[in-house]
């Protein structure tokens, strides 16, 4: 493998290891403290768009 792979596959796996390293009950992005009233908690699959993660 290519040290410019090699660099591509860290940068691009990053976000994903720094995800988890969360605390459990906050989120992975701000921090914040995840509470009983949050709205993303009544959110769905089907409330997703098809293909917005891509």
């Amino acid at each position: 493998m290519t040290p410019v792979r090699l660099i591509m596959l860290a940068l691009m796996s990053l976000p994903l290891l720094l995800a988890a390293c969360t605390e459990p009950g906050t989120y992975p992005v701000s921090g914040e403290e995840c509470g009983p009233d949050d709205p993303v908690l009544e959110l769905d699959a089907s409330d997703c768009p098809a293909g917005a993660a891509v």
